[in-house]
């Protein structure tokens, strides 16, 4: 039987419910739910309505200098929502600690922080969000809409008892920005459950070996990069998985799955029996496909962008190569498919680091801890 965990109360958790962070909260509830001690209620918030819609509309002209602040009409709309959520919450019952992700979702609950144990977390600042947007480039007034973002993500971190970082990366700026020194902001690579084995299956060794990504956004994750490497130099030496809601138009040797969701088997399925993993991200935070790729024991080539190399090791564990270079992305998968003892060493050694260092029944464990000593420092 796991060992009880500290006596946190009712805990709230709030879950921002976007991208990876759903994928991130599934693997949190599953470890949760392997201690039943902890009184858990979680409030993922849920999509977009037509008037959160309408508050974060682009408007053209003025977002091509990124001045239209949409991100973060989007995100007051958002924490609207998680306000209304939390304080029914609130009232429903005692609350002993609340936990919030992320600082995007707690924007309209700096009173509610102040008022119990808190904890709010996050993978990136507002400056680093600023840079951070698919299908958005920084412009000419990128920096002064930043700094909007930051007095509002200031006063979210000033009011949590402790704030955490999903990465040194996204704690240095948290740090030098705010000056939160180590007993207000800690560092937690929030992880994921190893997966059950995959079924064996029989190997067809005729079969080309198969490359998988996948991604919300193929520019931003560098899928596009990636499909141009293939075309290029790798088509008929491997077969390539592109998983991702985009409208991708499959072709000879590129397969494409757009209904995947979190926690999907399907996905647990094709990662056991691909060779190699492939996120040549162009802007990233911690992403957790590279956490399901390295659990699956596989080499993964990524870029040394946001967290991600604090998630593998160059060398070791992965490839690294440079954002947008499809000739150093080809080679590298080139490189991986042509040495099956390289390939079995780095996806040994990958799947070594992801129990080590990844195992959500660890950080979750971690994050219950933080919450615990919340609760000591707010009574205090």
């Amino acid at each position: 039987m796991a060992e009880p965990w500290p006596d946190v109360g009712r805990l709230i958790l709030v879950n921002e419910n976007i991208g990876g962070h759903a994928t991130m909260h599934l693997n949190i509830y599953r470890a949760l739910a392997l201690h039943p001690e902890i009184n858990c209620l979680a409030l993922d918030i849920p999509p977009r309505s037509f008037v959160r819609r309408v508050v974060g509309v682009r408007l053209p002209v003025l977002a091509r200098v990124d001045i239209d602040l949409a991100p973060i009409r989007s995100q007051l709309a958002l924490s609207t929502t998680a306000r209304r959520m939390l304080r029914e919450a609130i009232a429903a019952g005692a609350t002993g600690a609340i936990h919030i992700y992320s600082q995007h979702a707690a924007l309209r609950s700096t009173n509610e922080l102040r008022a119990h144990p808190s904890v709010v977390s996050t993978d990136g600042s507002a400056a680093q969000n600023s840079v951070q947007l698919p299908f958005r480039h920084p412009a000419r007034f990128t920096p002064a809409t930043a700094r909007v973002g930051e007095h509002f993500e200031e006063r979210v971190f000033r009011s949590a008892t402790i704030v955490v970082a999903q990465s040194e990366w996204c704690a240095t700026a948290i740090r030098d920005r705010y000056d939160l020194g180590p007993d207000r902001l800690r560092v937690i690579p929030f992880g994921i459950l190893p997966p059950e084995p995959a079924p064996e299956v029989e190997v067809d060794t005729n079969a080309l070996p198969e490359v998988t990504f996948t991604g919300n956004s193929m520019e931003r994750k560098g899928g596009w990069a990636l499909l141009r490497a293939f075309r290029a130099r790798l088509r008929g030496q491997c077969v390539l998985n592109l998983v991702t809601p985009e409208p991708v138009t499959p072709e000879p040797g590129v397969r494409v799955f757009s209904d995947f969701r979190p926690g999907d088997p399907r996905l647990t399925a094709m990662l056991a029996r691909s060779a190699v993993f492939a996120l040549p991200s162009e802007i990233d935070k911690s992403p957790y496909s590279v956490l399901e790729a390295m659990f699956a024991g596989l080499p993964v080539v990524a870029t040394p962008v946001g967290g991600i190399p604090e998630m593998v090791v160059d060398g070791e564990t992965s490839l690294m190569v440079a954002p947008g270079d499809d000739i150093a992305i080809a080679a590298a998968i080139e490189k991986l498919l042509g040495d099956d003892e390289l390939r079995a060493r780095m996806g040994a050694a990958a799947l070594a680091r992801a129990n080590d260092r990844f195992d959500a029944r660890k950080t979750t464990a971690e994050l219950i801890r933080v919450i615990a000593e919340a609760r000591i420092r707010h009574a205090g």
